[in-house]
C-alpha cells in the first residue's frame, strides 16, 4: 500500500524545477549579505568567498533556463555593493533624522524592521533588474516574513527613504517612489485591479520628493501621481494624482456620547 501512495504521488509532483532548496539558500545568501555589509565582527574578505559559493549554488537551483546568463551575474553585482551600501547608510541616516525615537544608526541597524526590510529590497533590487530568477522574490519575501514589510524587488526606490513602525506596508512591483520619502505603517501602494495582461504595464503610484504618508493610507493606479512635498494624512484612499505641495486628509465622522450616573 504504501509504494503504490507513493507511486501516486510521484505521478502527481509535477514541477521538476521546485526545489524548496533554492529558498533556504536564498536566506542563507541575504542574511551573509546583511552581515558582511553591516556587522562589525564580520570580516568582509573571508564573507566573499562565502558569498561567492552560495550564489554558484542559488544559479544551479534557480538557472534551470539555459538561456539565462546566470554565472555572469556576481561579479557585476559584487561591484555594485559598495553603492548599495551607500544608499542603505543614508536611510539609517533618515531614520535617526526622522525619529525622534532613534537614538543613533547602531540602533537603526539592530532594531527596525523597516530598515531591515529596505536593506534586503536594495540587494534583492540590483538582482531583480538583471533579470535573476525567482531569488529576488525569495530575498524580499524573506523579509516580508521577517517585518511585515512586503516590497517587491521591481519597485524603484530613491535616496533616504524612512519607513516607520513598518508592519502592514505594501509597494507594488512598478511602483516608482523618489528621495525623501516617508512611510508610516499600514500604507500600500497598490494596482487599482488585478489581470495578468497588465504585467508589462505600470500599475502602481508614483511618489514624487519628499512626501510623507501617514498610516493606512492607500494609494492605487500607475497614473496616480503624488507630488513632490505632500502630505497624505492616515487612512486616506487616492486614486488620482495630486499637485505638489498639497496635504491630504480623511476626516471620519465620529460622535462620542458621555453617559452620567445620576
Amino acid at each position: 500500500m504504501q509504494k503504490s501512495i507513493a507511486d501516486s504521488i510521484k505521478k502527481h509532483k509535477q514541477q521538476p524545477n521546485l526545489k524548496f532548496r533554492l529558498k533556504e539558500t536564498a536566506e542563507k545568501f541575504t542574511d551573509t549579505l546583511f552581515y558582511t555589509l553591516f556587522d562589525a565582527e564580520t570580516p568582509v574578505d573571508e564573507n566573499m568567498e562565502k558569498l561567492a559559493a552560495t550564489f554558484e549554488d542559488l544559479v544551479d537551483l534557480a538557472c534551470w533556463n539555459v538561456k539565462k546568463p546566470c554565472s555572469k551575474v556576481w561579479e557585476n553585482y559584487l561591484a555594485k555593493l559598495p553603492q548599495i551600501l551607500e544608499l542603505l547608510n543614508l536611510d539609517a541616516k533618515a531614520f535617526v533624522e526622522d525619529d525622534p525615537a532613534a537614538l543613533s544608526k547602531e540602533e537603526v541597524y539592530l532594531c527596525y524592521p523597516g530598515f531591515y526590510a529596505i536593506a534586503i529590497y536594495r540587494l534583492a533590487h540590483e538582482l531583480y533588474e538583471t533579470g535573476f530568477p525567482l531569488v529576488p522574490r525569495l530575498m524580499t519575501e524573506y523579509a516580508h516574513r521577517l517585518t511585515g514589510v512586503d516590497i517587491n524587488p521591481g519597485a524603484k526606490i530613491g535616496k533616504s527613504f524612512f519607513i516607520d513602525h513598518a508592519t502592514g506596508i505594501v509597494i507594488g512591483e512598478t511602483a516608482v517612489i523618489k528621495n525623501h520619502v516617508r512611510i508610516y505603517q499600514g500604507v500600500t501602494l497598490g494596482a487599482l485591479y488585478v489581470a495578468k495582461n497588465l504585467k508589462n504595464v505600470k500599475r502602481h503610484p508614483t511618489i514624487e520628493n519628499n512626501v510623507t504618508i501617514y498610516a493606512n493610507a492607500t494609494i492605487l493606479g500607475g497614473d496616480t501621481v503624488i507630488g513632490e512635498n505632500s502630505v497624505i494624512g492616515g487612512n486616506v484612499w487616492l486614486t488620482k494624482s495630486i499637485p505638489a505641495n498639497s496635504v491630504v486628509s480623511h476626516t471620519p465622522d465620529i460622535k462620542i456620547k458621555t453617559v452620567t450616573n445620576e
